[in-house]
């Protein structure tokens, strides 16, 4: 189930936290509640992807973009994810979720986002998400432009090139391997 609780709460206390330039680092905190964890007694895999939503829903407040959304009538959707788990998080642990623009191409802009418990790095993710709009997708510069940034993306890494450049040769779509 969707942790609609935990994203009231999150859009309570980042209505009150100070706005955030598009290109700054949104920190959130979390806690691992027995409603998250699987028959490993730690967080789920999939959990550790919502909190991770939410951390990208806290960022997108502060920078003003749900309000830019609302206004333009545009959407947001997830386009890919790379993820790497790390450290378990276990029952009742208290976590911080860090969540950045790292750039943007013609098409997507990437996130990065991890997950720490005290200095150990439990987990992080790329996501690659797009702006949508009645006429398909939105130009990030565009986007970035309408939040207040006419600069140009920052340079991606070259983890995040090379995970572009491999995501490319992907097949889509895949096989049906039950035929």
């Amino acid at each position: 189930m969707y942790p609609v609780v935990r994203v009231i709460k999150e859009l309570i206390v980042n209505k009150r936290r100070p706005k955030l330039h598009p290109l700054d680092t949104h920190v959130s905190y979390h806690r691992c509640w027995p409603q998250d964890i699987d028959t490993y007694l730690e967080m789920n895999n999939g959990r550790i992807l919502t909190i991770m939503d939410l951390g990208r829903t806290g960022l997108a407040q502060r920078v003003g973009l749900i309000d830019l959304l609302k206004r333009k009538r545009w959407g947001l959707t997830m386009a890919g994810v790379s993820v790497r788990y790390r450290r378990r998080i276990r029952p009742f642990a208290k976590f911080r979720v860090i969540s950045k623009t790292a750039g943007w191409d013609h098409r997507f802009v990437y996130l990065d986002q991890s997950i720490w418990i005290g200095d150990t790095c439990a987990a992080q993710a790329m996501y690659r998400s797009a702006l949508t709009s009645k006429d398909g997708i939105v130009a990030p510069d565009e986007a970035f432009a309408a939040l207040g940034y006419d600069g140009a993306s920052p340079a991606l890494p070259d983890w995040i090139k090379n995970w572009i450049d491999a995501d490319a040769t992907r097949p889509w779509p895949p096989t049906d391997a039950s035929t």
